[in-house]
């Protein structure tokens, strides 16, 4: 009999309210991959437009959404040696995390940083990976430079804040509600422009004396054509997403007068195409979270039954920080995989950590 498994399910496309709890069979890892049991799962924009069968991959149905998570990994695939069953990590999947079992490549699979709930795990990987490619690879942020993140609130603009203060820039951030600025002030934010209130563009001006450097851009739409004004020579605006539902369009000749460079950013494809760039990437955003750099902030968390609700959260852009889907109640069981992991990295035998 073929084993199964909770899940939620998109068998057709629309919004929220399409998604359906269920059952389906229990995935099997294959060769380079590895069978996570999962704890949580962070909900994501993308996971709103796959449901909508508006993304740019878009999956056959059935599918199970859900692309980053956390838990431990309790199958392995030929040829993968580098985990070990029962270890607690996070990963990123684009699909399948709204569920009790998850199947990933295992280069996609990362230890579960120290200092981690299972919960913050599962708000981390995609969103950080994305945010620290974007400005470290795509815009070569600089110390000192000036950064407007966009719809700075949600799960990745707030990783673009704390990515770019890290890396020494002067964060602006934009979001759309007065309660949503206090929460970016308290998490860093050199200054918080609401652009219900006031034009972007005026903002900006007022807050710089000119423009800025680099614009993270995962709205798209009336922001998009309102930033692509407000860069300075030698500029760079990052084309993230377009949560706004509208894709903007560039006037050529703005980017001829202002000598700036706009930028695509796809991480799922540079994981793909630069994964030992993306390996060193996610080792120095563990040294951030070491460091105390970096700590994503969660705004609800969901049983895996009210998985609709916590997209439907997402839409109605009430979010700051992220919102989370618990699948497993796996924290135990995961800190102790943690602080296993350390001892053996210490070179302490097993035997002797076990008592």
């Amino acid at each position: 009999m073929t084993a199964t498994m909770r899940a939620v399910l998109c068998r057709r496309h629309g919004g929220p309210e399409a998604l359906e709890p269920g059952a389906t069979a229990m995935p099997q890892a294959g060769p380079g991959q590895v069978r996570i049991r999962v704890a949580a799962c962070g909900i994501n924009f993308p996971d709103l437009l796959l449901v909508a069968g508006r993304y740019q991959d878009r999956p056959p149905l059935p599918f199970i959404p859900g692309g980053e998570v956390s838990g431990l990994i309790d199958q392995l695939g030929a040829g993968v040696t580098a985990l070990r069953v029962g270890q607690a990590v996070m990963a990123a999947t684009m699909l399948g995390g709204l569920a009790e079992y998850v199947v990933a490549p295992a280069g996609d699979v990362e230890p579960l940083p120290a200092g981690l709930s299972a919960e913050e795990a599962a708000a981390f990987p995609g969103v950080y990976g994305t945010a620290y490619h974007a400005l470290v690879q795509r815009a070569q942020l600089q110390p000192g430079e000036t950064l407007l993140v966009l719809g700075a609130a949600g799960g990745t603009g707030i990783a673009a804040v704390q990515i770019g203060k890290a890396l020494g820039a002067r964060v602006l951030a934009a979001a759309g509600s007065d309660d949503k600025l206090a929460f970016l002030a308290a998490r860093g934010a050199d200054a918080a422009i609401n652009y219900r209130k006031v034009a972007l563009r005026e903002a900006l001006r007022a807050a710089t004396g000119g423009g800025v450097d680099v614009v993270f851009d995962p709205v798209g739409g009336e922001l998009f054509d309102q930033a692509a004004r407000c860069l300075n020579w030698n500029g760079r605006l990052l084309v993230v997403g377009f949560a706004s539902g509208s894709i903007g369009c560039l006037p050529a000749n703005l980017a001829l007068l202002k000598g700036y460079a706009l930028v695509g950013v796809y991480y799922g494809r540079f994981r793909k195409e630069q994964p030992v760039l993306a390996a060193a990437n996610a080792r120095a955003l563990r040294e951030l979270i070491a460091a105390g750099r970096l700590r994503p902030p969660i705004h609800r968390i969901f049983p895996l039954g009210e998985a609709p609700a916590a997209l439907a959260c997402l839409q109605r852009r009430e979010v700051m920080g992220k919102v989370v889907v618990s699948v497993g109640d796996l924290g135990d069981d995961m800190r102790a995989s943690v602080e296993y992991q350390d001892a053996l990295e210490d070179g302490v035998e097993a035997s002797v950590f076990s008592g």
